[in-house]
């Protein structure tokens, strides 16, 4: 079943490059009184993900942490050494905490996995945008399949 408005973010282990290497992150930990913009791309480095959709959040975080936002999180079906080097090759420094899902747990447990196999792909995430206050959604952005609107960081600050 896909997650909705008003639901609370599933508990899963997620991973995180820090300063020692990778390690892993709780959602509690992620999501638990903060209000977050979290989004997810399909695949780290792939055309729109990397033309479009982490570049436009970056470059909007000011304007969402004005808002009311605490964090910006990408979230990938993508290893934590891959969502590393991309945030890099990003130039995302602090402005997005880069969230690797590399077995999918996340992405199955709030229903929005994507069978990317005809594409050479394997099992990835759709491509959303979410607001999540205190570990509950209030705002639940789902791309249609090959689009990029409702997930841009420009629809979620005209949302907020």
């Amino acid at each position: 079943m896909t997650i909705k408005i008003g639901d609370k973010i599933p508990e899963a282990t997620l991973m995180t490059m820090g300063a020692d290497g990778p390690g892993p992150l709780s959602t509690g930990d992620v999501f638990a009184g903060k209000t977050v913009a979290l989004f997810s791309v399909p695949g780290a480095f792939t055309p729109t993900c990397s033309a479009k959709h982490l570049p436009g959040f970056v470059e909007n975080a000011d304007q969402l942490k004005a808002k009311g936002v605490d964090t910006i999180a990408c979230i990938s079906v993508n290893d934590v050494f891959v969502m590393d080097a991309w945030g890099k090759a990003q130039g995302v420094e602090d402005k997005v905490l880069m969230l690797a899902d590399g077995n999918g747990d996340f992405t199955k447990a709030v229903g929005l996995d994507l069978d990317a196999s005809g594409f050479g792909m394997g099992q990835r995430a759709q491509r959303y945008s979410m607001v999540v206050k205190d570990g509950a959604v209030t705002h639940l952005n789902i791309e249609g399949p090959g689009d990029f609107k409702v997930s841009s960081a420009q629809y979620m600050l005209d949302q907020l």
